[in-house]
């Protein structure tokens, strides 16, 4: 009997290209991969353990699936990931529902454990955290086949207080330009227009391999691959953005004017506590270099609120900074006290209560940011992915390259003239707090 692998995927882009490798190996292995896990004979779940909300969803879904061994033909349940890097005791010894776990630096032997647990020897594979896929593994692509991730570093040195990464994906190390640039060429060789390059920290790319920060470099190289249209930066760290990495996504038409640069906070006191780089005057003159160099440019940044000291003028301030920085995307955290964190450790621990009133607070004032940013857009004409067909409404949605998939606004298209898959000229027509609409052009 052939067997039956669902992969279900929680977390971050990082962990789906995780997930996609392991698909593409267990495919490789002559297992059949199905979409439901209702269908499956063996089941992984890779986990995500950043934060406290993140590993109480990863455990819930674990629970849920285990309940298929009683009403389906599930056989093993096998969890990978950031989860069971930091905790594969505790998982073993409190979840007696999985039949085996693999951590972040040995998911290419995935095959090795899906037969041990099969066998039921409840596996336990969770080394260090140091393995760098290269672009002889096979991978199977989640995503709409016009758009893929592209890892090109893994871990992280920065030592911010606040986060746990270091400790589940281990130090930043670096692929190499021609690894990234033969993978990028297979994607492309399937059909993908669209190439988002992801790492933790994407800035500091190439310190360990080449003595120097390459970013540039790479964006300009992914750039020049046949077939691809579009090239997307995530995760820029702010202390290692320099002036060639500003000039690169300027230059380059293939480099979409848009930067993922999570900034954490606006104030100093709080920056010196979470080990940010610099200080506010360094962002602010970062941002006004920034847009003054890409005019077009679509910030997105992320903060966090409740952090430890966190005083009621430090988040008004905070609220004053995105009034007048006026990103034009923002995500915004709750503080998540997560353990062996130095400031878990730190004194004057906020209440959920307050995070979360500070949380919806500063998310209200980014709506109306968002909305009064979107209005530019009304009466031009924009390059839009188109990416599926909505037939209730008989519009196309698709995304212009001020849109990362997934965690930002789409366009709605009449009259659209060209295929999913295609990047279409769009006159927009109407604005929202997140979203555009507007007209196709032949």
């Amino acid at each position: 009997m052939i067997e039956k692998v669902s992969v279900v995927t929680l977390g971050c882009e990082k962990n789906l290209v995780d997930s996609e490798i392991m698909s593409g190996l267990i495919h490789q292995r002559g297992f059949s991969l199905v979409e439901k896990p209702e269908d499956a004979t063996v089941i992984i779940v890779n986990t995500c353990g950043f934060i406290d909300a993140a590993k109480e969803e990863s455990v819930n879904t674990i629970l849920n699936l285990a309940e298929l061994k009683d009403t389906s033909r599930l056989k093993a349940l096998i969890v990978s990931g950031c989860l069971t890097q930091r905790y594969k005791k505790e998982l073993m010894e409190e979840m007696p529902e999985i039949d085996g776990i693999v951590g972040t630096g040995d998911f290419h032997r995935i095959n090795d454990i899906i037969d041990e647990a099969l066998r039921g020897r409840k596996p336990v594979y969770v080394g260090n955290p140091v393995f760098n896929y290269e672009e002889n593994l096979p991978r199977l692509l989640s995503t709409p086949r016009h758009t893929a991730y592209v890892k090109i570093a893994e871990g992280c040195d920065n030592a911010c207080t606040f986060c746990s990464i270091p400790i589940m994906r281990g130090q930043f190390r670096s692929r190499s330009i021609e690894s990234i640039l033969a993978e990028v060429k297979m994607l492309a060789d399937q059909g993908v227009k669209e190439i988002s390059l992801i790492a933790q920290d994407s800035t500091n790319y190439g310190t360990d391999l080449y003595e120097g920060f390459k970013l540039p470099e790479l964006l300009n190289r992914v750039s020049e691959v046949p077939g691809i249209a579009w090239v997307r930066l995530h995760y820029a760290y702010p202390g290692f953005f320099t002036d060639e990495l500003i000039e690169a996504i300027s230059n380059n038409p293939k480099v979409c004017n848009y930067i993922d640069m999570p900034l954490q906070h606006s104030e100093d006191s709080i920056l010196k506590r979470m080990r940010r780089p610099g200080r506010q005057r360094d962002v602010r003159e970062l941002v006004g270099k920034i847009r003054s160099r890409i005019p077009e440019v679509a910030l997105r940044t992320s903060m966090i609120v409740g952090f430890p000291g966190e005083t009621e003028e430090d988040f008004e301030k905070l609220c004053e900074f995105v009034r007048e920085i006026k990103f034009d995307r923002l995500g915004v955290f709750t503080y998540s006290q997560e353990e062996d964190t130095p400031a878990s450790r730190l004194p004057n621990q906020l209440s959920d209560e307050v995070k979360q009133f500070r949380q919806n607070t500063l998310m209200e004032i980014q709506r109306e940011v968002a909305k009064d940013n979107a209005s530019k857009y009304v009466g031009r004409t924009i390059d839009v992915l188109v990416e599926r067909y909505d037939g209730r409404s008989d519009v196309f949605i698709g995304r212009s390259q001020f849109d990362a998939p997934e965690v930002d606004g789409e366009v709605y298209i009449s009259n659209c003239p060209v295929q999913i898959g295609e990047i279409s000229k769009v006159r927009i027509t109407h604005a929202y707090e997140y979203d555009l609409s507007g007209e196709g052009i032949a």
